[in-house]
């Protein structure tokens, strides 16, 4: 069990020193210390972990540059701060080269230098397990299981493909009406990739002026161009040895589709206005709303960068044709928005669900997340019903309620409307909607005599 933050082993044969470095190291309340005479005492502790080590570069039973390397393979976190008699600029640059944190000499301000870069270390440690427990969490966050949502025959098409994504790294592109969610499918194959633990980089080409879209994925030098005050890394170098999402791929500039191509052929970049020739390597993620050959044939997309781009494709139903998933979706986004919102716990009444299974979704998943959360502020009691769902921009033909139909009438649309979405298999309308199959059969005989 440590008693502290942060853990320091000194290993030092010099009685004299080894005692100067423990106290001075006490001097710090965040700092345990441990002091060890030898190199081979010292490697019987190695698996308590320590935080950092403070090592001897000249250890009479063991060498201390191969003691360095012992720890940097058993503990690739661990910093060692190596000492010395004297100042070798050679043995300190290979010490350095080889993984040692910093390297001290051992004179009168030893003490002041090792308490700042103990406090410096520290303060870096920290920030570091901050950053790997943020990246867990999201890690978390898109994992399949619980990321996306929904048990329908077109949504586990989805997730097949997502998985065959993880088995080669190979470009996705991600195809879909508007508010499937292409950016979390896009996050979900790299946060559960090799890749997960880099960067992610999204860009949406679509809401980028056309004459930054060049200087925005492969950055600039300063005064390339009027405005270029400082030199900027293009996205495609921050997301060096991670996932470049290209959202709305459809929509960048003909004259900037080449140089694109080029950046995938060659792996590299040049930045706008300067020479230098840039290594990258990063997985291609890329979406669109559109039909991208219907693209190609009209002129508006190279055909050579369309099969550059194509890799494994994953295409995201519409909302409508997930048919129970509604239901699953817009619970999930009820109790989220209820519990962020610290308002009562509400649920979905009959009437709601036939509504919201009936409406056509025409802005898909991302209309339903913002249906449903002002139906939980404006509804007053503790069920949401069909009257606190408003939907915009919406027409009769789109599910909204006519006047003059019967109750019949919606119930037997409601049906012919499930049949389609479940390759007409009354058994399975019937599970759906929670109703007798002999009550489906009778419904689309209804319309059929009509």
């Amino acid at each position: 069990m440590r008693k502290s933050e942060f853990r320091v082993f000194v290993v030092e044969d010099n009685d004299y020193y080894n005692k100067l470095l423990l106290h001075t190291l006490s001097l710090d309340p965040e700092v345990e210390a441990v002091g060890f005479l030898n190199g081979r005492d010292f490697l019987e502790r190695l698996p308590e972990k320590p935080d950092m080590v403070t090592l001897d570069y000249s250890l009479p039973d063991l060498n201390g540059l191969e003691l360095l390397k012992t720890i940097k393979t058993h503990l690739p976190e661990c910093m060692v701060v190596m000492i010395s008699e004297q100042e070798e600029i050679k043995v300190a640059l290979d010490l350095l080269k080889t993984g040692a944190y910093d390297y001290l000499i051992k004179s009168e301000d030893i003490r002041d230098k090792l308490l700042n870069l103990v406090r410096h270390a520290r303060k870096e440690s920290e920030l570091h397990h901050q950053v790997k427990t943020l990246t867990k969490e999201v890690q978390k966050k898109y994992d399949f299981s619980t990321s996306i949502i929904g048990k329908s025959p077109a949504i586990q098409s989805v997730f097949e493909m997502m998985q065959k994504s993880l088995m080669a790294d190979l470009t996705v592109s991600i195809t879909g009406e508007t508010g499937t969610g292409k950016e979390l499918i896009a996050k979900a194959i790299h946060y559960n990739s090799a890749r997960k633990n880099k960067p992610f980089i999204a860009v949406n080409i679509a809401a980028i002026p056309n004459e930054l879209v060049e200087s925005e994925l492969f950055g600039h030098e300063k005064g390339a161009f009027t405005g270029a005050a400082a030199r900027r890394k293009g996205k495609f170098e921050q997301a060096n040895g991670g996932t470049i999402f290209l959202d709305e791929i459809s929509e960048i500039d003909l004259n900037v589709q080449k140089k694109l191509l080029r950046v995938l052929q060659e792996r590299e970049v040049t930045r706008i206005g300067g020479e230098e020739i840039i290594p990258i390597e990063c997985r291609v993620i890329t979406a669109t709303h559109r039909n991208l050959m219907d693209e190609v044939k009209a002129g508006n997309f190279r055909e050579d960068l369309y099969y550059r781009l194509f890799g494994l494709p994953v295409v995201l139903p519409p909302l409508r044709e997930r048919g129970d998933d509604i239901i699953l979706l817009a619970k999930y986004f009820l109790d989220t928005f209820t519990s962020a919102n610290s308002l009562p716990a509400k649920v979905l009444g009959e009437s709601s669900r036939h509504r919201l299974l009936s409406y056509h979704w025409p802005g898909n998943v991302r209309e339903l997340k913002s249906v449903i959360e002002l139906a939980a502020v404006i509804s007053s009691g503790d069920q949401i019903e069909a009257g606190d769902l408003t939907f915009s921009g919406s027409s009769p033909e789109a599910g909204m309620i006519q006047v003059g139909k019967t109750l019949r009438q919606y119930n037997r649309e409601l049906v012919e409307k499930y049949m389609e979405l479940y390759d007409q298999k009354t058994a399975a309308v019937a599970e759906a909607l929670d109703i007798g199959q002999s009550t489906v059969y009778r419904l689309l005989k209804e319309g059929a005599d009509d």
